[in-house]
């Protein structure tokens, strides 16, 4: 039966988290049998999770942030060159505003081609925050079909909200997959998937669940229930992810050179 209310695949599986620092758990959905079970399709979800993430050192942010490209970095193409960093969500409703948050804060580098004022080796970036459906009228398949004919990436890394189904996991984890997305399914309200068989090239999806249905805590099925900091969170969330996202496309810029070339959004 297909697990409702939840965009991550630890839920799904019913795994579990370990209580205290950083955690990881890897769910690896390889057979047809097991995609109709979980609700999910063939590939690796990687889920760290971080306790209280927002009141956690510095440390361990950067730490968590780290965590992550390493993972990321191990799933994108080896001979990548070419990256379109896409943050999904609206930006004007903040618990669907981490994409774009987080896509603010890549470092782009495609326009600059050759023209680095040092010698290090870096891959060509984009980055864009399409909208949704109801402020576009487009639907963000059709808007990213297009960036990838003009652009031609080697890979796809959306940047998205997700749902979740228990408290604990709401914006303390982060998922990792290898199997591109589709928007709006955790709350019931899917659109066009985004994987390589729609855009035609491979698709990455870093995803932190920032709201839960409120039947899963006994209240009435369809309402969205999302912490009452949101708004502090997720702009704290959007720059780890923003950070994991530039420390794997960028290996050779460290962590605290890249407060030079990104705005303090």
């Amino acid at each position: 039966m297909r697990a409702k209310w939840t965009d991550l695949a630890v839920e799904a599986a019913g795994g579990e988290l370990r209580e205290g620092g950083l955690s990881r758990t890897v769910v690896k959905v390889e057979d047809e049998a097991s995609a109709r079970r979980l609700g999910r399709p063939m590939g690796t979800y990687v889920t760290l999770a971080c306790e209280q993430a927002l009141t956690v050192s510095l440390e361990t942010r950067r730490a968590l942030a780290a965590e992550l490209a390493k993972t990321l970095r191990g799933m994108l193409p080896e001979d990548m060159k070419t990256a379109l960093v896409v943050g999904l969500g609206n930006r004007s409703v903040t618990p669907d505003s981490l994409g774009p948050r987080t896509a603010e804060r890549v470092l782009v580098t495609r326009h600059i081609g050759d023209s680095l004022p040092w010698g290090a080796e870096m891959n060509s970036v984009c980055a864009a925050a399409p909208g949704v459906l109801g402020v576009t009228g487009m639907e963000t398949a059709e808007i990213l079909r297009g960036m990838v004919a003009h652009v031609r990436p080697d890979a796809v890394i959306a940047v998205d909200a997700l749902a979740s189904r228990r408290c604990e996991r709401v914006c303390t984890t982060v998922q990792l997959s290898d199997t591109g997305i589709v928007p709006g399914s955790g709350v019931g309200n899917a659109r066009a998937a985004l994987q390589k068989r729609t855009l035609g090239v491979p698709v990455f999806c870093l995803g932190v669940p920032t709201v839960l249905d409120a039947g899963t805590l006994g209240g009435p099925r369809g309402m969205i229930v999302t912490p009452r900091d949101i708004d502090a969170q997720v702009r704290f969330l959007g720059r780890v992810a923003a950070d994991a996202v530039n420390l794997a496309l960028h290996p050779e810029i460290s962590y605290d050179d890249f407060a030079q070339f990104i705005p303090n959004r």
